[in-house]
């Protein structure tokens, strides 16, 4: 019997939820692949929550890692003291992350962006260039919600009520084949022509005034696992390289294995300047983000004034770094990149086989165990579901009813338009774990589907 808290007998909660107009249920336990809420029900988490849980609920390893250090030291001010666990951490990250030199760790993906766009911001003001101010981003994209990576968000929905604000940011198209891929365009033909539209802004901007390109390596919440093309980021280094702008990839959501290596960039040949991971870091176990980068961002800052000039009071926690450390060791010493890759690849057939038979389902796609499905009126035309009728809201309704949580969307085109359902199931997912995650999603969206056809 899983323990329950007992403050789950309150009946009128207090907490200010994401939505004012119902409660969820309360989760008292988890285990493996599932989560326990306080009513007996039993949830298979096919999302990972929001791609976090990447080993699973209760996982020996990463419990007994946080318990010892919180025998030894839960928190020690980053302004005082580093910590043995964060300075492992660090060495464990720098290790395994191509071109990476320095890592800074906060408390969220929100927090390594707004760190990540500060540094890049004070690398050029130190090195005399001070009237750099532009970032780019693509359309759609989500770095978080604090307002300085909502400013350069592309995701319209989510920037609309606080646009008076935001700081001026740019955008350009995301690597979207599925719906921007033109009609006999090779994928190299698209892939250098998409990202030469961060060429011609660049340009338009004046390369002077250019702070950097951020973009998500894999898209995650706002497009549904969507991979750049080959060549894609390829081409995006060489434009930053030439006109001496710097790359910031944001990997909060596919990076730490989710697509099959440790960082998704190392499969697009190529070393970003500045890399941000979160979510998977410490597995859902403790909050933490980190922002890596390479020797070179921080030299005018250090021959400089020497002082990154940003901090956060649990910036380095010392429990934090116990758990994310025992995560990339479990996922190291228990091989699970090449299951990641395996088990994905799985995963991916069993989607195609139980939802491609409804004509509803345009695309599946992604990487490892980071896929999406778009969801249209005709797979044909690609025509999305008009945004009155809510498709992606009753798929996570009817998912929970079922048993399943999986992380639909809206806005998919256009921050408005379009529906798809994003699957970030745990690294640990056995086969039949993931068949009966395919099998319940199909059930799911053929009843949604259906219901709204009628």
């Amino acid at each position: 019997m899983l323990p329950t808290c007992p403050l789950n007998s309150l009946k009128m909660s207090h907490l200010l939820h994401r939505s004012l107009g119902c409660e969820p249920p309360v989760a008292t336990g988890g285990d493996g692949v599932y989560v326990f809420d306080r009513d007996g029900r039993r949830y298979l988490d096919a999302c990972g929550g929001a791609a976090v849980s990447n080993l699973g609920h209760n996982h020996p390893v990463i419990v007994a890692a946080i318990k010892q250090q919180l025998h030894c030291l839960a928190y020690a001010h980053s302004a005082f003291f580093s910590t043995d666990t964060a300075e492992a951490l660090g060495e464990q990250l720098v290790a395994t992350a191509p071109g990476m030199n320095r890592a800074l760790f906060l408390s969220g993906g929100s927090e390594a962006n707004e760190a990540a766009l500060k540094l890049a911001r004070q690398h050029f003001v130190e090195r005399g260039e001070p009237q750099r101010k532009y970032f780019i981003a693509r359309r759609q994209s989500y770095h978080g919600n604090t307002l300085g990576v909502l400013s350069v968000g592309g995701n319209e929905w989510r920037r609309q009520a606080f646009k008076p604000l935001l700081n001026p940011a740019h955008h350009i198209d995301a690597c979207y084949a599925y719906r921007l891929k033109q009609t006999g365009e090779s994928e190299t033909e698209y892939a250098l022509r998409s990202a030469d539209q961060l060429d011609a802004l660049i340009q338009k901007l004046r390369a002077e005034n250019v702070i950097g390109f951020i973009a998500e390596t894999v898209v995650g919440a706002t497009l549904g696992a969507v991979p750049a093309v080959a060549r894609y980021f390829e081409r995006i280094r060489e434009v930053c390289d030439r006109h001496g702008v710097l790359l910031i990839l944001d990997e909060v959501m596919c990076g730490v294995g989710r697509t099959g290596t440790l960082f998704a960039y190392e499969q697009e040949h190529i070393v970003p300047d500045i890399v941000t991971l979160a979510k998977g870091l410490a597995g859902g176990y403790q909050p933490i983000g980190a922002m890596l980068c390479g020797e070179h961002v921080l030299d005018p800052i250090r021959h400089g004034s020497g002082f990154f000039q940003h901090g956060h009071t649990f910036m380095g926690h010392a429990t934090a770094a116990a758990g994310a450390l025992a995560t990339l060791r479990v996922i190291q010493n228990d091989g699970l990149l090449q299951q990641v890759t395996e088990r994905g690849k799985f995963f991916r057939d069993r989607l195609v086989a139980c939802l491609m038979p409804n004509p509803h389902v345009g695309d599946i796609r992604g990487r490892g165990l980071f896929l999406g499905i778009e969801l249209v009126q005709q797979r044909e035309s690609r025509e999305p579901f008009s945004s009155d009728l809510h498709v992606h809201q009753k798929i996570k309704q009817q998912a929970m009813e079922n048993g399943l949580m999986c992380y639909p969307m809206g806005g998919t085109l256009d921050g408005k338009s379009g529906d798809h359902v994003l699957l970030a199931p745990p690294f640990i997912a056995s086969e039949s774990e993931l068949e009966l995650m395919a099998q319940t999603l199909g059930r799911v969206i053929d009843n949604v589907t259906q219901g709204i056809a009628a």
